[in-house]
């Protein structure tokens, strides 16, 4: 139960039930010493304003917004971060006197965890982005302004892929394809479909990764994703799945609600731990 003086956030989505950032959040607050209570809250599908509406007259400060309600925050929220304005899609919200802004975090956690974490440089990398929905517009931009030779979008649906790189094109080197078209080895691959929540694997060819490659899942689950395992089979150097995306974006909300840094390190090695 929060206590008196704490102050209230959370996570929403549906389901909600298998989320690690209430782990991820009390541990950060346990970290700084910040008196504050973090829960998961499922919204039914209809629901999101009238969850959103309670949460803040129960005096919640702000929320992390999960699968499938980032684009309802993006036009929930009455003000945004030009990094929400650009991926159109918004998992985080911050209640500020008359106002409830939105941020995305999603392509700075990304970012960082294959930067900081995994020590991989972008500058001058060829990178696959597979799949063209919402997770994969909060990543273009970020991996754009890290200065990669090239990022390319490879979807089933084709033109939807065509249209990221269009609104994408004046930010870097972006270009669109079918899984069918793609040619040459690439430095880095970015599954950003949910195809591993079923099991199955984006059907790229095999000659997109070499043993050179760093094939990365946003999704984690206990043990690898199908497409990481996938990866490892044709010799990927290096395969990741989002564990530390979730961690280093939700060190980003952290920040815009607390303004303080927490240190990810022994956070993500605990939400590491808690999967294995």
């Amino acid at each position: 139960m929060t206590g008196q003086g704490t102050d209230l956030y959370g996570v929403v989505g549906h389901p909600v039930g298998h989320s690690r950032s209430p782990l991820i959040h009390r541990l950060f607050a346990g970290q700084t010493g910040q008196d504050m209570d973090y829960v998961p809250i499922d919204a039914a599908p209809g629901q999101f304003e009238e969850v959103l509406a309670e949460f803040h007259r129960r005096g919640g400060r702000g929320l992390n917004i999960t699968l499938p309600y980032k684009g309802d925050a993006y036009r929930f929220a009455t003000r945004l971060t030009p990094r929400s304005e650009t991926a159109q899609a918004v998992n985080t919200l911050c209640w500020r006197d008359d106002e409830v802004l939105g941020d995305n975090t999603d392509g700075a956690g990304l970012v960082t965890d294959l930067t900081a974490n995994l020590g991989f440089t972008l500058s001058g990398r060829r990178v696959l982005l597979l799949g063209a929905g919402g997770a994969a517009r909060g990543a273009i931009a970020p991996l754009l302004e890290r200065s990669p030779a090239e990022v390319v979008i490879a979807n089933r649906t084709v033109s939807r892929a065509q249209d990221l790189a269009t609104r994408f094109s004046a930010l870097g080197p972006v270009s669109a394809a079918g899984f069918d078209d793609l040619e040459g080895v690439f430095d880095l691959v970015i599954n950003s479909t949910s195809a591993s929540l079923t099991g199955e694997v984006p059907p790229l060819p095999v000659t997109s990764v070499s043993t050179d490659t760093l094939c990365y899942d946003m999704m984690y689950q206990k043990g690898p994703t199908a497409f990481l395992a996938w990866a490892g089979m044709r010799g990927a150097c290096v395969i990741a799945d989002g564990t530390g995306m979730l961690v280093e974006q939700a060190a980003e909300s952290f920040f815009m609600w607390r303004g303080i840094r927490p240190d990810t390190g022994p956070v993500l090695r605990a939400v590491r731990s808690q999967l294995s």
